[in-house]
C-alpha cells in the first residue's frame, strides 16, 4: 500500500512563553534572514537557510523538512489574511493558551525540584499573588515570567544566605525560597499591603 506523505507545517499561536521546543535540529530566523535587500537576494538568502537546516542537502526532500510558523495570534491571523493560500498550505494550527496561575506554580515547582530548593507554603503563595499583578502588565510571557521570578528570587535567597552572619545553616536553610525572596520584587514597593 503506497502512502501519501503528510503535511507537517506547522502554525503555533500564544502569548510568549506558552511554547517549548526541545528536541530536533531547530533552525530560527526572522524577516531578515529571509528576505533580501534588493530584487533576486529573496531567494538566495531563503535557499541558503533551508541548506543550512537540512544539513546542506537539499535535493527534492520537502517531506524532510518541516516549516513552523510562530507568533501572537493576531500578528499570525495577518499574516496569513496577506498571503492568500498559505494558510491552507499549513496543515496544523496550534494555538498555545496562557497558562493558569496553577500550572505555573507547578512550572515553578518543577524549575526549583530541579535545581533542588524549594518554598516555603508562604512563598507559593506570594508568587501566586506576584503572578497575578505580573499578568496586568505589559510583557508578561507566561512560564518566562515565572522562571525569570525564580532565578531572582534564588539570588535574593543567596544574598540572605551572604549576610546571615555567624549564624549556623541548615540544609534546609540553604535550599528553602522564603517569602521574603519573592516579596522583595520591585513589583510589590508599588502595591500596600503585602
Amino acid at each position: 500500500m503506497k502512502s501519501a506523505p503528510i503535511g507537517l507545517h506547522m502554525s503555533f499561536t500564544g502569548s510568549p512563553g506558552t511554547g517549548y521546543i526541545e528536541k530536533g535540529q531547530l533552525i530560527t530566523v526572522t524577516r531578515d534572514d529571509l528576505v533580501g535587500q534588493y530584487i533576486g537576494h529573496t531567494a538566495p538568502k531563503t535557499k541558503e537557510v533551508l541548506k543550512r537546516a537540512m544539513g546542506g542537502v537539499m535535493e527534492n526532500q520537502r517531506e524532510d523538512l518541516v516549516v513552523i510558523f510562530a507568533g501572537y495570534k493576531d500578528r499570525m491571523d495577518s499574516f496569513y489574511e496577506s498571503n492568500p493560500g498559505l494558510s491552507s498550505r499549513v496543515a496544523n494550527h496550534i494555538d498555545f493558551p496562557d497558562y493558569t496561575a496553577d500550572e505555573l506554580l507547578q512550572i515553578a515547582r518543577l524549575i526549583l525540584e530541579e535545581q533542588q530548593y524549594r518554598m516555603t507554603p508562604d512563598a507559593e503563595a506570594l508568587l501566586l499573588h506576584y503572578v497575578a499583578k505580573r499578568r496586568e502588565m505589559p510583557l508578561f510571557a507566561n512560564a518566562r515570567t515565572v522562571t525569570n521570578a525564580i532565578d531572582t528570587a534564588r539570588m535574593r535567597h543567596a544574598n540572605r544566605m551572604f549576610n546571615s552572619g555567624n549564624r549556623v545553616l541548615t540544609k534546609s536553610d540553604l535550599v528553602t525560597i522564603q517569602a521574603e525572596d519573592i516579596r522583595e520584587s520591585s513589583l510589590f514597593s508599588e502595591i500596600s499591603g503585602v
